[in-house]
């Protein structure tokens, strides 16, 4: 499949961020990563998500948009393709489960001003993994302020972006179940995963597989 712009997508602890750097080491491609760590609300809205989720919110939509549309309005010359571990859609897949339904409103509108101008992938790639499996890769990577990640809170941002799959028909979205794979560790995993990705055409709309 001919690629020019590939999201690696997952819930927390889903490995999105290992296997777009794997991907992208490999094909020398443009690596675009999510820079939460430099959200300074992130910490705050663990402990007390009623007080700041909003906040959280617009921080991240500001830094997002600034991000892609900054490495993305540019071609690489020395690249084939730019892979990124998310997608703008995530920010509104996670205001909708944080945000109380005023603040909700009030942000979507913000978000849908922005997002009819951003580029939209070639591929979309979401990696599906049970939320008791995330909550294991959650706490063996230690970050001390996800210690207050809940298993409800992971299902419910699971079905937010099941919802988005649903309503979306403009991309092609590949659904990989990752139940059983270890991709890190086992490199025929990381390949049945890369073959998948590079070797097949999708249509628009939502394609699950099991490998």
């Amino acid at each position: 499949m001919s690629l020019n712009y590939l999201v690696i997508e997952g819930n927390i602890g889903a490995g999105k961020t290992t296997l777009a750097k794997m991907i992208g080491e490999k094909h020398q491609a443009k690596l675009v990563l999510e820079q939460f760590d430099d959200n300074p609300f992130l910490p705050k809205f663990y402990q007390n998500q009623e007080q700041y989720s909003f906040p959280l919110e617009m921080a991240f939509l500001a830094e997002r948009y600034n991000q892609l549309n900054r490495e993305l309005s540019h071609f690489e010359l020395f690249s084939p393709f730019t892979i990124s571990d998310y997608y703008f859609m995530k920010s509104l897949i996670f205001a909708q489960n944080t945000l109380q339904s005023d603040e909700y409103n009030l942000y979507r509108q913000f978000f849908t001003i922005i997002y009819d101008k951003m580029p939209r992938p070639d591929l979309y790639v979401y990696l599906h993994k049970d939320a008791d499996l995330l909550l294991k890769n959650i706490a063996i990577r230690g970050r001390s302020y996800e210690t207050y990640i809940t298993k409800e809170y992971l299902e419910k941002i699971a079905q937010g972006y099941f919802s988005f799959f649903k309503q979306q028909n403009e991309i092609p979205i590949l659904i990989v179940d990752t139940n059983e794979l270890d991709f890190v560790n086992k490199s025929e995993d990381y390949e049945k995963i890369a073959t998948s990705i590079f070797e097949k055409q999708y249509i628009k709309g939502i394609t699950r597989i099991l490998l």
